[in-house]
């Protein structure tokens, strides 16, 4: 993963954008790229062009957008702004906070009109640290149909992607302009490809242990779920090149991953007035606060595990997404008929009785929570009950190389290179410098923006030399 000379390299090909990683930072800076005018080719490693992306729910938050105000839901920038301000505690680049939620809807309908992607706003639950309801997805909600809505448009504007297109190196020249990469590739064998723009969509590096074990100890032994090939190539080659990176530390963590299974449970049962306890069946923490830092609440509690107890209504609003459908075909989640059948069930103690009607004195406003959740607003739960059985688990991770409001990476000395830009996992994220500051949807909010501004930018920079 070395940087080479351009004396060094081989030129057989070329294009005039290069992009290296085929998920959803990648396929919508490609898309970008071609509408712009530009020839793009994506590599990527996979055997198959999907990314992270596809793991997800696909969900990508818009403020302002035309789905939000057909229904009448008065939204804006500043608000958006406000709720990143807020969840990260005023500790990520506010500027680029800012810049991302200004593009937010304006990158929605883009995918949308421009891209074919079939997007509508989730409007049934509201999502941890939104303060209004900004999310758009696909019809099923998965990330799997936004990225096969996305090769659909690839496909249809003929725009190439290579896999099993292994990046070994980047050509750049004494004045740190990129000039092309070199490419590994089994049936091939080397080739070495020139370009006039490169981005960097290959993700994180929440697959490489060594440098989780390095920079985010505290969540290496959750369940990784994320692309096992995000093995933090952009932060190897941002570090040779000087590059300037930002909040290593920062990371999605998910506090709701179907305990053995590896289906992820959605926040949905948790906002509606489910709750979460260990294994002595007692809450720990502020579930409502975010699945993000739930995760190491969790595996700070007995055998690192927890249970989520919820009732048929928040069963119900779950089956809007595939992936609670892949939870009930996999016969993770167990229904009972009463607290009883309830405890026989998940094998918990009396204590569980106890914390579910602690919670229903909560949601009625009785008393106050210690550990400051609001589950007032919300019906009380009632039998049928609902549980699944969780393990905490890191989705991606957020720090990453810093790039202006084009995506266009900057140095350490604050300058800009040339022509390398990065998005989505390779970039430096607006989730501030821990697991806490992590907005939902956030992720697909800089692949998707700065995957859409980084082509625009790329292929202008081509245009105007």
């Amino acid at each position: 993963m070395s940087i080479l000379s351009p004396k060094d390299a081989n030129f057989t090909s070329g294009v005039d954008v290069l992009i290296v990683g085929g998920g959803g930072c990648g396929l919508t800076a490609a898309l970008s790229v071609d509408l712009a005018g530009s020839s793009v080719l994506v590599l990527e490693k996979d055997s198959s062009a999907l990314g992270t992306t596809s793991m997800s729910t696909g969900l990508i938050p818009g403020a302002g957008s035309r789905f939000q105000k057909e229904i009448n839901i008065k939204d804006t920038p500043e608000i958006f702004f406000d709720d990143i301000n807020l969840k990260t505690k005023g500790q990520t680049d506010l500027e680029i906070a800012f810049h991302l939620a200004n593009q937010s809807a304006r990158t929605v309908e883009w995918l949308a009109d421009s891209c074919k992607v079939p997007l509508s706003l989730v409007s049934s639950f509201d999502y941890p640290g939104h303060s209004q309801k900004r999310m758009h997805g696909s019809p099923n909600r998965t990330g799997s149909e936004l990225m096969g809505a996305l090769h659909d448009t690839i496909a249809l504007r003929d725009i190439p992607v290579v896999t099993e297109a292994n990046v070994i190196n980047l050509f750049v020249d004494e004045y740190d302009v990129v000039k092309g990469t070199r490419v590994y590739r089994k049936d091939s064998g080397v080739e070495d490809i020139s370009c006039k723009s490169l981005i960097l969509a290959c993700c994180g590096f929440g697959g490489n242990k060594g440098m989780l074990e390095k920079y985010i100890p505290e969540i290496v032994d959750a369940d990784f779920f994320g692309h096992p090939g995000n093995k933090g190539d952009a932060l190897m080659w941002g570090t040779q090149l000087n590059a300037a990176i930002g909040d290593i530390h920062s990371y999605q963590g998910h506090g709701g991953l179907a305990y053995g299974h590896g289906v992820p449970i959605l926040w949905a049962h948790i906002m509606e007035g489910g709750f979460q306890v260990n294994s002595k069946g007692e809450r720990f923490s502020n579930e409502a606060k975010g699945y993000s830092e739930q995760a190491k609440e969790i595996l700070n509690q007995p055998d690192n595990f927890a249970w989520s107890i919820y009732d048929k209504r928040c069963h119900d609003v779950m089956k809007e997404f595939d992936d609670y459908h892949d939870a009930l075909k996999a016969n993770c989640i167990l229904e009972a008929s009463s607290i009883n059948d309830l405890l026989k069930l998940t094998g918990l103690s009396q204590s569980l009785e106890r914390t579910i009607q602690e919670v229903r004195d909560l949601t009625l406003g009785v008393k106050e929570d210690v550990y400051s959740r609001d589950f007032t607003g919300k019906p009380v739960l009632t039998e049928p009950y609902f549980a699944v059985k969780v393990s905490p688990a890191l989705f991606h991770t957020q720090g990453g190389l810093i790039v202006d409001f084009n995506g266009q990476v900057k140095k350490n000395n604050g300058k800009l290179f040339p022509n390398l830009f990065a998005g989505g996992g390779a970039a430096r994220g607006i989730s501030g410098p821990s697991s806490w500051g992590y907005l939902a949807g956030n992720g697909l909010l800089t692949a998707t923006s700065f995957g859409r501004l980084a082509g625009i930018k790329a292929s202008n920079i081509i245009n105007n030399t």
